[in-house]
């Protein structure tokens, strides 16, 4: 593998859960990762609260959109190293043939944005979800990539789930 490496991490809607994953790992990164996100049916926006939670995280959120997986499954899309669903329904469905043979897994969250209440409730609700994702990441992040053949590192990628 090379650096930095390219981490695609989808859901369905990609306008929380995934843009939260995409914007915290370029942040918390430190350019070893150009993290990307998209849907399996994108809702055309993001959630507003997705941006405002990784902006009082202090990840940059400029030019994030709600977008198509098949972006990235085109001859000319960036080669993913990592693959990664960060919601159920996601998961459950038949992926596009991803160029290069990616490191896959599945890291489910819940969904911040069913989350009903005053805005407090459901900014408190998104804040929980990043910091969920943001200690998965943390974790990844700590997996000596370089040093890992590729299936001990596959291994080690999907275990993160139960963390």
């Amino acid at each position: 593998m090379h650096m930095p490496y390219n981490i695609l991490f989808l859901c369905t809607g990609n306008s929380a859960r995934s843009i939260l994953a995409e914007g915290l790992m370029n942040h918390l990164s430190q350019g070893r990762f150009r993290a990307f996100s998209a849907g399996s049916q994108p809702s055309g926006r993001v959630n507003p609260l997705a941006l405002e939670t990784l902006e009082t995280l202090g990840c940059d959120a400029t030019g994030m959109s709600s977008k198509s997986w098949d972006v990235f499954a085109a001859p000319d899309a960036p080669k993913m190293d990592f693959v990664i669903t960060v919601c159920d329904s996601a998961a459950g469905e038949a992926c596009p043939y991803w160029p290069g043979a990616p490191m896959t897994a599945h890291w489910g969250f819940p969904d911040p944005s069913h989350v009903e209440g005053d805005d407090e409730a459901r900014r408190h609700a998104f804040a929980k979800t990043a910091q969920a994702i943001s200690q998965r990441l943390r974790l990844f992040l700590s997996l000596p990539i370089d040093k890992l053949d590729n299936l001990s590192l596959q291994d080690e990628v999907r275990a993160l789930a139960a963390q």
